[in-house]
């Protein structure tokens, strides 16, 4: 692999689009997505394959069994996705998030305040990781004297983000 960096950075617009994963058992994936986070059914392919989003757009999260159909998860210490990130627009919601797990059962694998974002961590019935988690405005993010970004991870309240939920 060269070890050189580009020469310069793609466009400032570039984003994650969405994610495909794997899984085991599509209507247990729907039912955690769905009915637990909130996304909506876009389009499904019977019991095979089904695409989710928020707010109308054609899919941010792909779920197959195309290659995992009554599979398990990958063993610890191996590589692959580590966790995907579910970017909340506010605090409020994130909160809500919260009240949804703590409602469905759901048990955190940890919960940090990073001074950019405030996170919650956990598995889906895949043993996926997954990340929710609300950006602070960036003049609000911690920096060093010399303006480098400085991110830290302490302990989240969660009595006190569950108190913003709408």
């Amino acid at each position: 692999m060269n070890e050189n960096l580009a020469p310069a950075p793609i466009d400032p617009a570039v984003r994650i689009g969405h994610i495909h994963l794997k899984v085991a058992n599509l209507d247990r994936a729907l039912k955690f997505y769905c009915g637990v986070l909130g996304f909506e059914l876009q389009q499904r392919f019977g019991t095979q394959a089904a695409f989710i989003a928020a707010g109308g757009y054609h899919h941010h999260i792909g779920l197959n069994t195309w290659e995992s159909a009554g599979g398990s998860a990958p063993p610890p210490h191996s590589t692959g996705l580590y966790h995907v990130a579910i970017l909340y627009p506010t605090r409020p919601q994130l909160a809500d998030a919260l009240h949804r797990l703590v409602k469905a059962g759901v048990e955190l694998d940890g919960a940090a305040d990073h001074g950019v974002s405030e996170a919650l961590y956990l598995r889906d019935p895949d043993e996926n990781g997954v990340e929710l988690y609300w950006d602070r405005q960036p003049e609000k993010w911690p920096r060093t004297p010399g303006g480098e970004l400085a991110m830290f991870t302490r302990a989240l309240d969660l009595n006190g983000l569950l108190k913003e939920a709408p």
